[in-house]
């Protein structure tokens, strides 16, 4: 895949680095769903998708242990957490994507993979569960063997794919994979898969080392296609507003084995955003590269806002305040790496030929956000600002001309950002942005 590598190194030498402007955010809206909330699973699921987290230790102990309703693993149903993707459906209500469960393929088996349409009522801080649809693939149109190959419904799980990003378009919904990387369509009312398709990009197919056409050779066998790294295909997944065209981000940069190298824009890793015709039902061949601020960030999200502008989430992988971080010698109750860089860029792609870097626009920052009115359920601060320092910031999209909504996936029962000794909930916020909205 060297021509990648070439088109980006070209396109960095032609086009100067884009000036970025910070914009004001100001919290309008903070609502909570509790860390420890389960769903049951359906009633033809099989038995062992009823209790989930078993094989997240590293003894056999999880899979004869009592399961809690959320204090300790396993756990009685299935968690709700882990938003890896938001749409706002215009009516205060929004659609929202489970990850693919405890953070890896290996530990995730029992983890079902679900969507669901979500309420937070910003007056009273809490957020209702109005429906929840499990992915499912009774026609076996996912092409390898899943966790569930013996059942008669299939349910997918963690196991099979890591559902990163989402767009529902009629009566589909077009979920973006971050193992394959896969791009899968399942019914809207049911969740069954009824399309799959595989990642081109420059007469190449896309793979990480979790692809399913992947295998680990012989000593003596020829090193298997993969030109990805590990957990790094779709992240973002966006679509046009006419619903015609998808636009799926990948987390990680393409690697050119040839060249030895990642992909980069002005020696720092970039992204490549695909094209994917919904009518043809295929990539179009056109891409993007989306510039990192440094190398090993990560984006989160991926949506766009009109026919050329769209917003990304780009975060390092600290969590935590820095005002909790450790002093030296102190290992207990504090951050030992806080963070840092939470932003959601603004993009535009207008003009921007097939090859070349999108222009950041600006960007507002998730660790200066404006409180003037108090209105943090948690996290509150003295000084008037609100921190979002989660790990994983996954969900952004508009909701009018001036506001925004922003989750986190707070990988349950894991992840520790809002405080060094509690498990972080699923924290939805919205915010006053409309100056950066208009920004061109």
């Amino acid at each position: 895949m060297r021509t990648l590598v070439a088109i980006g190194l070209l396109a960095a030498a032609i086009l100067p680095a884009a000036a970025q402007q910070e914009y004001p955010a100001t919290l309008t809206g903070h609502a909570v769903l509790p860390a420890e909330s389960l769903t049951p699973t359906p009633a033809d699921a099989p038995a062992a998708m009823k209790v989930s987290g078993k094989f997240t230790g590293d003894t056999p102990a999880r899979l004869t242990s009592e399961p809690t309703d959320g204090a300790e693993l396993p756990f009685n149903g299935q968690p709700l957490q882990g938003f890896s993707g938001i749409k706002t459906l215009g009516d205060g209500t929004y659609m929202v994507l489970t990850d693919n469960g405890f953070g890896k393929k290996v530990n995730s088996p029992d983890a079902m993979l679900m969507f669901h349409h979500v309420k937070p009522d910003f007056k009273t801080g809490k957020v209702e569960i109005l429906e929840t649809t499990f992915l499912k693939d009774p026609n076996k149109v996912v092409p390898f063997l899943i966790a569930n190959e013996a059942s008669d419904e299939r349910y997918l799980t963690g196991w099979d794919l890591d559902t990163e990003g989402f767009q529902p378009i009629d009566d589909l919904v077009f979920i973006g994979d971050e193992f394959g990387p896969y791009l899968v369509a399942v019914d809207r009312k049911t969740g069954v898969v009824k399309e799959f398709y595989e990642t081109e990009l420059d007469g190449n197919t896309v793979r990480s080392p979790d692809n399913y056409a992947v295998s680990m050779p012989n000593p003596d066998g020829k090193m298997p296609a993969i030109n990805l790294k590990r957990s790094k295909g779709f992240e973002g997944f966006a679509a046009s507003p006419d619903g015609k065209t998808l636009y799926p981000l990948l987390e990680g940069p393409i690697w050119d084995a040839d060249a030895a190298s990642y992909e980069k824009v002005d020696g720092t890793e970039a992204l490549r955003i695909l094209e994917f015709n919904v009518a043809d039902r295929t990539f179009t061949g056109r891409s993007w590269l989306y510039p990192l601020e440094a190398d090993g960030h990560a984006i989160g999200d991926f949506n766009m806002i009109d026919a050329t502008r769209g917003l990304i989430i780009e975060r390092d992988n600290g969590q935590g305040d820095a005002d909790q971080a450790c002093a030296d010698g102190q290992t207990n109750a504090c951050f030992d790496s806080p963070a840092k860089f939470k932003r959601i860029y603004l993009i535009n792609m207008d003009g921007v030929e097939s090859g070349q870097p999108v222009k950041k626009v600006g960007y507002i920052d998730l660790m200066n956000i404006q409180d003037p009115n108090g209105l943090a359920r948690l996290g509150k601060r003295e000084d008037g600002r609100f921190t979002f320092p989660f790990v994983t910031i996954e969900d952004v999209d508009r909701i009018d001309e001036t506001h925004i909504i922003v989750a986190n996936d707070n990988n349950f029962p894991f992840s520790k950002g809002r405080s060094a000794t509690e498990r972080d909930n699923n924290e939805f916020m919205t915010l006053e942005v409309g100056d950066f909205l208009q920004a061109k």
